[in-house]
């Protein structure tokens, strides 16, 4: 059996059991904005960090803004929401800021 058909044959076998079945935004679009809004060039450094176990701060941001909205679609308490509305666009601010700067360099060069 080659390696291809192993792989699939393991998920075939996952998803008789169940085991995709109460995976977090089943049955939602991914959102992959921030992704394609992250230049090539960083994205790819960032994933040989992340292999080497380390993050950037753009990734623990996003990462962070994820967090955040999970809590907000679970909180139920008005002024709970506000603060973490608060929080994300804080650290949406940050982000932007981050990658504004790196377009900066990138065009220095």
């Amino acid at each position: 059996m080659n390696f291809d058909k192993l792989i699939e044959e393991k998920i075939k076998q996952a998803q008789e059991r169940g085991e995709f079945d109460n995976l977090s935004g089943k049955g939602k679009p991914i959102d992959l904005n921030a992704y394609f809004e992250t230049p090539e060039d960083v994205r790819v450094a960032q994933s040989v960090l992340k292999n080497g176990g380390f993050t950037s701060r753009e990734v623990e941001l996003l990462n962070e803004i994820a967090a955040l909205k999970q809590m907000l679609v679970s909180a139920s308490d008005e002024k709970n929401k506000q603060e973490i509305q608060k929080q994300i666009q804080e650290k949406q601010i940050e982000f932007n800021l981050l990658m504004e700067r790196q377009k900066r360099l990138r065009k220095q060069k």
